[in-house]
């Protein structure tokens, strides 16, 4: 097997376990020079610039699990699972996602996955073999997290925005805790330096006293599920007191009359008791916000997959623009993307799935509805699905039910490196390169005024005969006879005449066929893939991007020093981006934005903030008599399923072994609930839901209140090396009838529950 980069010194490359993907240098090492013997971040990464935190030291697990698999699996009649070679498995593959096809047409086979916080290139590559099949359907993890949010954003700025926090003067958090989970560069020291500014203010909403609560001025210990009411409240005082930014509303924002009187009336303190915040600290933390300069904000998940979290989107964007926080440092501002994640463009479109007729956001079916798309007779259901670098059996809620609907599909086809839990239930399991062994890239591309895109090379060459998903949708196109060989060859032999005659070529095809666009991914990656440098060759589809890209902010490209100049031909703009990406081993600031832009990148029609979302106002007014969390006596508590902790990840690092920190998974409780019920610190108990029980450890701690459990992400996986280790599979416990009206995203974070002590 060959080493790509010499084993002395250290390489660079990113980490895969959260979206900062922080650059990091690895030091290769052990008896076949494949170990990551050590893992320190890369100072010369434009956007992390030396930070990483305690996880990446632990990426070994990952790279070297010795259950990772090398071979593809087919399963028996009985169950088990045999090894086939490629040349079987490829066809056969093929064969059936072809006959499904052909029998009950396209929209049957659904696509889940792409990519995970580390490789979104997958997804790309996919794109060919959803054309060839006619897969209309797809979703991934984000139609748990992020939808909401982005079909708010949509309403309100048409654009995606994200906040400027080393600027601002006044940070808010909300159901966020980027002590742990980060979500912007350099997290942890950009907290403490807001922290350490008496004239800044750090604001936490959060129910549980978090690591980032402990450095807070203030923290909002909101009632676990009652972040509407805290947030309709303090839009209210804002409203009441007169602290709107009306002047800045009037040149830059519609709909503000409409909004008001859904507020005037509204009764604070009532709405704090709801909230279980005092209502003074509501009003510090109101003003505090109405007073800043500059306010930047960010919601995760905390807020996301809880109860009315397209309401809580709103709501705080209500509150960041009605103070005007827009469009200056330290505020919120457009983001320039390579490749958007969720294109906002569409988003206000009625799209709806073939069964339940629930609503899809940019493009991804809901998660919580996927089984309701198969358990069914009706003719339009899902009859296969295609996973590829994800496990939705553990991740996406409600897993018993998820269990049950891969068991009714005709056909299951997973593409990974391990046997996941969803690889266990599949007909055929596809192998592929670690992230590792092959050129990857996310675009979690958020950065302003300098954005940031990292492609890293591969470190090593996967074991023998296994190869990325380039290669694999590249061999499963080809069996179906639907790779376009011809503009394959026609684009190799453009490629070797230069740059012009490649551009020249390419559009020529796509003008002949504009369905061209769909193959474009494999195409690029058939005919220039082995032409790029070898730890480059999945970088391919990035040459459309970059074209793409550079008709839409040339601006920003030349500003970032991308191309020859401003008076160099337009396109050559984006084969000058392409070049500049591959040749940065270590990352590239491939646009320079301005803030005087930001207002500018507004994309609703009128290009104006739109204050009004009428869909949600009957939500809004209903705060006023609705109840918070059905709880009750048989289950008195809310769990909150899925809590970042110090050595809690995403699910690719299998190994519970990788935690230097709670292996078990322990269920966090409050001092007076454990005394009530008479538990133990490092003790057992049963936690039971509405859908499912299970066997915790106990972990007492003083960050929870009263009436609130949690249980860490990312654990109870199956490991062949540590059985029934690693604590518990969180959703296990949770229902997929828990969602959200609107984007239907989960309610992980507001379950009913109740412990006892075993």
């Amino acid at each position: 097997m060959t080493i790509l980069h010499s084993t002395a010194g250290w390489q660079p490359s990113a980490c895969i376990l959260c979206e900062c993907n922080c650059g990091i240098e690895v030091e290769l090492g052990g008896r076949d020079g494949r170990r990551f013997e050590r893992v320190r971040g890369d100072k010369a990464h434009p956007s992390s610039r030396g930070y990483a935190c305690e996880k990446p030291s632990r990426l070994d697990y990952y790279q070297n699990d010795p259950s990772r698999l090398t071979t593809p699996l087919r399963r028996r009649a009985d169950g088990s699972f045999e090894a086939i070679d490629w040349p079987t498995a490829i066809r056969e593959v093929a064969g059936k996602l072809a006959a499904i096809r052909d029998q009950y047409g396209g929209d049957s086979i659904f696509y889940y996955g792409g990519g995970g916080q580390g490789n979104h290139l997958p997804g790309g590559y996919a794109r060919s073999l959803r054309a060839a099949l006619g897969s209309r359907y797809r979703s991934n993890a984000l139609a748990q997290e992020k939808t909401g949010e982005a079909w708010v954003a949509a309403q309100m700025t048409g654009a995606f925005t994200r906040s400027d926090f080393e600027h601002c003067e006044v940070a808010v958090f909300l159901g966020k805790n980027p002590w742990f989970s980060h979500g912007f560069p350099r997290a942890r020291i950009t907290l403490r330096e807001i922290a350490r500014d008496p004239e800044r203010c750090l604001i936490v909403i959060d129910p549980r006293r978090s690591e980032t609560a402990d450095l807070a001025d203030i923290h909002l210990q909101v009632r676990p599920g009652g972040d509407a009411w805290l947030l309709a409240a303090i839009f209210a005082v804002l409203v009441q007191e007169g602290r709107l930014a009306e002047s800045w509303l009037a040149l830059h924002a519609d709909g503000l009359e409409t909004v008001r009187p859904h507020f005037a009336m509204v009764p604070i303190a009532d709405y704090c008791e709801r909230a279980g915040v005092a209502e003074a600290l509501v009003r510090r933390a109101a003003n505090r916000i109405a007073d800043a300069s500059s306010a930047a904000f960010f919601e995760d998940l905390g807020v996301q997959m809880n109860r009315r979290s397209t309401l809580v989107s709103y709501l705080h964007r209500l509150i960041a623009y009605g103070t005007g926080h827009y469009g200056r440092p330290g505020t919120a501002h457009p983001v320039t993307s390579i490749l958007p994640l969720i294109t906002t463009s569409t988003i206000t479109r009625d799209v709806r799935s073939p069964v339940t007729h629930a609503r899809i956001i940019g493009g991804l079916v809901p998660c919580n509805v996927i089984p309701d798309e198969i358990l069914t007779d009706h003719p339009k259901r899902f009859r296969a699905m295609f996973v590829e670098a994800a496990n939705p059996v553990h991740s996406l809620a409600d897993a018993p039910r998820m269990r049950e609907a891969f068991a009714a599909l005709e056909l299951v086809v997973v593409v990974d490196v391990a046997l996941t839990e969803t690889g266990r239930l599949a007909d055929y399991v596809l192998p592929v390169a670690t992230q590792y062994e092959k050129a990857e890239a996310t675009f979690f591309n958020f950065e302003f005024p300098k954005n940031v895109f990292h492609l890293r090379g591969a470190l090593l060459d996967p074991p023998e005969g296994l190869f990325s998903e380039a290669e694999l949708h590249a061999r499963l196109l080809e069996a179906l006879g639907a790779l376009p060989l011809a503009a394959v060859d026609t684009l190799k032999r453009a490629w070797s005449l230069g740059r012009p005659a490649f551009r020249e070529a390419f559009f020529r095809l796509l003008a002949a066929d504009p369905g061209f666009v769909s193959m474009a991914p494999v195409v690029l990656f058939r005919a220039i893939g082995d032409a790029l440098p070898k730890a480059k060759a999945e970088g391919a589809v990035l040459w459309a991007l970059a074209q793409i890209v550079a008709t839409q902010v040339p601006a920003s490209l030349r500003r970032a020093g991308i191309g020859a100049g401003p008076d160099a031909d337009p396109a050559e703009l984006g084969d000058a981006l392409f070049d500049a990406i591959l040749a940065a081993d270590r990352g590239l600031v491939f646009a320079v934005d301005e803030w005087s832009e930001a207002f500018a990148r507004i994309g609703t029609p009128n290009g104006r903030i739109q204050l009004a979302v009428a869909e949600l106002f009957d939500a809004l007014d209903g705060l006023a008599t609705e109840e918070r969390i059905p709880v009750d006596a048989e289950y008195p508590l809310v769990l909150s399923a899925g809590e970042r902790r110090s050595f809690t990840a995403n699910t690719i690092l299998r190994d519970p072994a990788w935690r230097k920190k709670g292996a078990d998974g322990a269920l966090s409780i409050s001092p007076v609930d454990a005394g009530k019920l008479g538990l133990a610190d490092g003790g057992r108990a049963r936690l039971t839901t509405r859908r499912g029980s299970a066997v915790v450890a106990v972990e007492i701690s003083d960050r929870m209140q009263p009436g609130h459990v949690s249980l860490p992400n990312g654990t109870g996986l199956e490991h062949p090396g540590s059985p029934g280790q690693g604590g518990v599979a969180p959703n296990e416990l949770t229902r997929g009838e828990d969602c959200d009206p609107i984007a239907g995203t989960p309610w992980h974070k507001s379950t009913p529950a109740r412990v006892e002590a075993i």
